[in-house]
Parts: structure tokens; C-alpha cells; sequence
């Protein structure tokens, strides 16, 4: 199995930004010795509980620090960007690290304060049509603009014959249809949407055709969020982090911005008992937002997972508060599966 991580810049506590951009560079360095096929860094804007603001960034940094590992967007939010922007930025990476890079596209809103803030035009925002953006982006990466279109004379970079590979990114079955009908990759969020994941994924190869972009056949991933133990009880406590982040979540209305991913400690004293005891497992047919547990545990689960939903790929998500137990799992996991640096 491939597995790969998403990379949030999780700032753990009494750090700085600045000491969470340094970690997502080990991060990336440490991924690709342990045999992980690809690293994505996450676009979060205003949030203090991770640094990973504009992934383009960590992106050309982090090429700088690895040779084979892929190196990617999870994901860049479209409504706010220029599709030729986009595609330049990645066509530009390409160059900087031939044959690593993907482009990972989605959406998202953080609200109408920074939406605006996003927007060039503050008096006549745009309203953005999400398959147009993204077939506007594919277009300019494949030249694929009819003959009489105005942009069909302006090819991007000429001389670099590389084309980043192409992914959507969703929580939603309309994410499946749009990246099954366009013929590029679909990444699931299952820590968002559980109950979804499988449904979407199986419905994407169901549908899958062809267009020219790049895939012959459909090639998808499921991201989870995991946490990983020496036992299952060190599992079970990191899990911990995560569970805790999303509960302050879910109590801080306007503030979310400003919340923090909790140490296990921390979040022990503030959560109910139904927080603490939210499954981590399939239980009762159903998936978990969060996996933990030791390393077989964490195993028989994924498999599980990839088995229900036919993904190529599992994508972790991490929300562990020290950097040094966020490593020791990614090596845990990597070891348990028998990765293998090429």
C-alpha cells in the first residue's frame, strides 16, 4: 500500500510559526526516508494552530530539502486564486522538481471577513464557478484550449515539458462526479466526512473517464486522520490531540482561528465523555473521524478502509501536538507497513 502525508505546519505548544515551518521541512525530509510516495502541505489562512498558509511555499522548500519524495498542494482553495495563476505557480514547480510535483485543487470559505480579504475586488467580489477554475487550470497545463480561445496562443513554459499531476480534493459525493468526469485524481477527506468516504471513493472508479489529462484509469486517496502508538494505549492517548482540537472547535464559534491543538493532557481535562470515548476503529459498520491505537491496530483499520473504499492510497493526517511523537508515529506506521525507500 502507498501511503503518503498531508502536512497541516501543526504549531504544538509554547511554539512559534516559525518553529512549525522548521518541523513541516523535517517533516518532508523524514517522509521520504521512511518510504513515504508523497507529502502534501495544507492551506490554512489566519489559523494559529498551523502555519501551512500558502503550501506553494513549502512546496519550493521543501524540493530543496528532499530528491524522490512528490511534493504537494492539499489543497490550494481555487475560489481565491486566478486558474492561470495556479497553473503557472505548479508549472514552475515542475521545473524546480521535475517529476515530484502535484497539484492539488479544492475549495473552502473561512468566513466573509476573509473571503473578502482574499479578493482582489472588495466592491464586486467574485463569484467563482468551481469545474470552470478547475478546467480553466487543466486547460492551460495541457494546452488543451480550443484553437480560437484568446489564451490558445500563450502556452505556459515551453521549455519545460513536465505537466504537475492533477488532483481535486472534496468531503462530498459532488467531488467525486466533478474529478470522475474531468479524468483526474480524487482525494477524499475522511477525517471531515467519514461516513462519505467510501460511497464517494467507489462511486469516482465507478465513473471515472478519461479526458486527456493526464490518467488513463482512475487513480484515488483516502486521507485519514491517524495517530500511532508503541501500544495501543499510547495510540489511544495520543489520539488525544485530535480529538481535543476539533472538540474546542466545535466550541468556538467565530474564534476558531484561534484555536490550538491541545497536548493529550490538556485535552483529557476538557472534554466530555463522549468526546473521550469517540471511536477510533470501525465500529458497527461505521468509520471513525479519527484512527489510533498501536501499529497492527492501526493497520487492521486502513486496510480495512481501503478495502471498503477501493483507494490506491491512504494520505495521513496527523493532529499530534509534539512534533517528536508526530515523527515517531509516521515511523511507526511506515515500519508497520513495510515501507521501503526506493
Amino acid at each position: 500500500m502507498k501511503l503518503s502525508i498531508v502536512d497541516l505546519g501543526t504549531v504544538a505548544p509554547g511554539t512559534t510559526e516559525k518553529d512549525a515551518l522548521a518541523d513541516s521541512l523535517e517533516a518532508a525530509r523524514q517522509a521520504e526516508t521512511a518510504g513515504y510516495h508523497r507529502i502534501w502541505f495544507a492551506e490554512h489562512h489566519l489559523s494559529r494552530s498551523g502555519a501551512s498558509h500558502h503550501p506553494e511555499l513549502l512546496i519550493a522548500a521543501a524540493s530543496a530539502v528532499t530528491s524522490r519524495i512528490r511534493l504537494g498542494s492539499g489543497a490550494v482553495l481555487m475560489n481565491h486564486y486566478s486558474p492561470f495563476k495556479v497553473a503557472e505557480m505548479f508549472k514552475q514547480l515542475e521545473a524546480m522538481a521535475p517529476g515530484r510535483i502535484d497539484l492539488g485543487m479544492g475549495r473552502a470559505t473561512a468566513g466573509p471577513v476573509l473571503d473578502a480579504a482574499l479578493q482582489q475586488n472588495r466592491q464586486h467580489p467574485a463569484q467563482a464557478d468551481h469545474q470552470q477554475q478547475i478546467l480553466e487550470t487543466l486547460a492551460w497545463l495541457y494546452e488543451s484550449f480550443p484553437a480560437d480561445h484568446p489564451f490558445a496562443e500563450h502556452p505556459l513554459m515551453t521549455t519545460v515539458p513536465d505537466i504537475p499531476q492533477t488532483w481535486l480534493l472534496g468531503s462530498s459525493p459532488n467531488g467525486s462526479n466533478l474529478a470522475a468526469g474531468l479524468g483526474i485524481g480524487y482525494t477524499f477527506a475522511g477525517f471531515i466526512n467519514p461516513a462519505g468516504a467510501a460511497p464517494a471513493l467507489r462511486h469516482y472508479r465507478e465513473t471515472f473517464t478519461p479526458q486527456g489529462f493526464g490518467l488513463e484509469s482512475p487513480r484515488a486517496i483516502l486521507a485519514v486522520n491517524v495517530a500511532v502508538g508503541e501500544t495501543t494505549a499510547d495510540g489511544l492517548h495520543l489520539a488525544g490531540s485530535p480529538r481535543g482540537f476539533y472538540a474546542r472547535l466545535g466550541r468556538a464559534g467565530r474564534k476558531a482561528g484561534s484555536v490550538m491543538v491541545p497536548t493529550p493532557d490538556e485535552a483529557a481535562a476538557e472534554m466530555s465523555p463522549a468526546e473521550t470515548d469517540e471511536p477510533v476503529t470501525i465500529t458497527d459498520g461505521r468509520w471513525p473521524r479519527f484512527v489510533a491505537g498501536g501499529p497492527a491496530d492501526v493497520r487492521a483499520t486502513l486496510e480495512q478502509m481501503i478495502a471498503e473504499s477501493g483507494a490506491d492510497e491512504v494520505m495521513i493526517q496527523d493532529l499530534i501536538a509534539d512534533p517528536a511523537d508526530r515523527r515517531r508515529s509516521r515511523e511507526l506506521l511506515a515500519r508497520e507497513f513495510g515501507l521501503a525507500t526506493p
